[in-house]
């Protein structure tokens, strides 16, 4: 009971945030009560430190990557073009728009989809003159695809990395698995988020409202860098993935040619980007937050719940691939849902080390976890970073979703995308 009433206090101070307390000062001191308190001990704090160092590392490194791109106009100008490219015809720019997010989401994480693809498509939506109704339909949907859709790579979100890692998937092995899963995500993404607002996707819109492309490019030379730099960055975690390196060091190199550049100095003495601009607006409360977080569930997990989830796992597996997959994956989202999926992932992969299933369960049960906790989340506000993140966003931009309104939209369109993806998961991973 008490690693159980030590993790709702530090979930409740991470949720709530009270005087602007930081998430990873909030469960960096439930770690250290827990540690205080015997629940964890020392050797505890290094098993956990080599679960989550490099996905916490690859994570600020994204998002280091991601900030720059987007001081130097990389995503404005993206979605601007995705805006012209809807000629016009708003059925046509809503789907558009999800599948830039996707692309975002896959190459920069949820987070990053969350973060920057969000305020960007707001403006747009205000030059465009749509209404407050229009406008929501496309914000929910910017929200939703940023999770729904951050499964094809390691990389995609921290989820994806720390469950890769745990289990020593490769970068290809997870790829070869996942993308083909993501494609049937996306695929039920477009058509529930297109059914749902159907009736609020304004029909018209005027394309002479918005912007040339090029006039949001604010750092020429970083901006013509970002297409050759993300391209090495894809190639070289295939190529590195066999000799074990790991991804965290892969992407910070991409981040620090990035911030190299971005710091040059030109005509005037100055950079046009400002890296302590860039650096203070990196998530570096999250690498508090992994190590403390996890820290506090890896005690909760000795304690009893470790032992619970894999009993109940042991018994999914006991009644064939297809409920084992769909049980994992649906316990893993209602549990991320009220949990968050942070610490929900660790208890899934813990549960799953210790089940005593098939190889090939094992496997279902590994990827229907990060499933899970991709999609799960999607239920509540609370069940992931991004979508707290998210709901920041909004609120500084002067839009609030209240729990309910999001909870409406969530429990309808999360369970069929979900149910799609654990589909898709158990046909195809067997084959490959």
């Amino acid at each position: 009971m008490l690693a159980f009433a030590i993790f709702v206090v530090t979930l409740v101070l991470v949720i709530w945030q009270p005087k602007g307390l930081g998430i990873g000062t909030s469960a960096l001191g439930g770690a250290l009560v827990a540690l205080v308190a015997g629940v964890v001990d020392l050797p505890d704090v290094l098993v956990v430190w080599d679960i989550v160092w490099d996905a916490t590392f690859t994570f600020v490194a994204l998002i280091l990557i991601s900030l720059i791109l987007d001081e130097a106009g990389f995503f404005a100008w993206a979605a601007l073009h995705v805006a012209r490219w809807g000629g016009g015809n708003g059925r046509r720019l809503f789907p558009l728009i999800i599948l830039l997010g996707a692309v975002i989401a896959a190459f920069f994480a949820n987070d990053g989809a969350a973060l920057l693809l969000t305020p960007i498509v707001m403006a747009i939506l205000v030059r465009l003159k749509f209404s407050p109704q229009a406008s929501l339909a496309f914000i929910i949907a910017t929200g939703f695809v940023a999770d729904s859709t951050s499964l094809p790579l390691i990389i995609s979100n921290l989820v994806n990395i720390v469950s890769a890692n745990y289990f020593d998937i490769s970068f290809n092995r997870y790829a070869m698995v996942m993308v083909p899963v993501d494609l049937v995500s996306l695929a039920a993404t477009l058509v529930v988020l297109g059914w749902m607002f159907r009736r609020d996707i304004p029909g018209q819109y005027d394309v002479a409202l918005l912007e040339e492309p090029r006039q949001a490019i604010r750092d020429p030379l970083v901006f013509r860098a970002a297409f050759p730099v993300l391209t090495a960055l894809l190639v070289a975690f295939f190529v590195t993935a066999p000799l074990g390196v790991p991804v965290a060091v892969v992407t910070g190199s991409a981040a620090l040619i990035l911030v190299a550049l971005a710091g040059r100095w030109v005509q005037g003495g100055r950079s046009v980007i400002s890296l302590p601009k860039v650096f203070k607006g990196a998530p570096w409360q999250i690498v508090l937050f992994s190590v403390g977080m996890y820290l506090v569930v890896y005690g909760l997990g000795n304690a009893w719940l470790t032992a619970d989830a894999s009993a109940l796992l042991t018994w999914l597996g006991e009644q064939g691939t297809l409920v084992a997959t769909l049980g994992t994956g649906l316990a893993s989202a209602l549990l991320a849902s009220v949990m968050n999926n942070m610490p929900s992932t660790l208890v899934g992969a813990l549960a799953i080390d210790q089940a005593q299933v098939s190889d090939l369960t094992q496997e279902l049960m590994v990827y229907a976890n990060v499933i899970g906790n991709d999609l799960g989340p999607k239920f509540t506000p609370i069940g992931s970073l991004a979508t707290l993140l998210w709901l920041h966003v909004l609120a500084d931009k002067g839009t609030h979703i209240s729990w309910g309104q999001y909870m409406k939209v969530g429990i309808v369109m999360t369970p069929p995308v979900l149910l799609a993806a654990l589909l898709a998961l158990w046909l195809w991973l067997p084959v490959v």
